[in-house]
């Protein structure tokens, strides 16, 4: 019985400071006041148009998801929260931003199915991998993690993988990033800040 107390009392101190967390979260994390800060840098990664670079873009916003196609809920809802924000930009702002979906499962996502996957969610939203060696320099590097689950097949298994949004700055450098979930109007706010 006294354990049964000692469990109901553990969920409920979880359940307190999950909710203070989502009350107190804006959504987006400020690397300034964090350090060190996560290095990110330069990488080069292939797309169905052929290679990307990060300094692609330079002089714009760059947002970095690193998920799969394949995912069930996660990715598919972090795309279209921020598929979402995009589409709430002025044109002019969106010509300032680019979206890159990394795909940490190069062994299931083609260029061609990246392309068809990040498109579905907003036209701008460009897919792009690599090979294993260059997915595990990118996510150490951005500060992401991904791990394939063995399941003992090789089609049908799943992969754990960080959530959040990484946000480069117009100089190339990790800025922010925005939490799983976070509210399409957020995200704007975001971006606009950064703008």
């Amino acid at each position: 019985m006294k354990r049964n107390y000692l469990i109901l009392a553990a969920v409920l101190l979880v359940a307190l400071i999950a909710g203070y967390l989502a009350a107190s979260n804006k959504g987006t994390i400020n690397l300034d006041q964090f350090a060190p800060k996560v290095p990110g840098g330069e990488f080069e990664l292939q797309s169905i148009n052929g290679p990307v670079k990060l300094s692609d873009y330079k002089g714009k916003l760059v947002l970095i998801y690193f998920g799969y196609t394949y995912c069930p809920d996660v990715c598919p809802t972090a795309l279209s929260l921020t598929g979402t924000a995009l589409a709430q930009l002025e044109p002019e702002e969106l010509a300032q931003v680019q979206m890159l979906f990394v795909s940490v499962d190069p062994a299931r996502d083609s260029v061609d199915r990246l392309d068809e996957y990040s498109h579905f969610f907003h036209p701008s939203i460009i897919g792009i991998t690599g090979s294993k060696a260059e997915i595990d320099d990118i996510t150490k590097r951005y500060g992401a993690y991904y791990k394939i689950v063995d399941t003992g097949s090789k089609t049908d298994y799943p992969v754990d993988h960080s959530s959040q949004t990484m946000v480069v700055g117009k100089n190339g450098e990790v800025v922010a990033t925005i939490a799983h979930g976070t509210s399409p109007d957020e995200v704007v706010k975001t971006l606009r800040k950064y703008l």
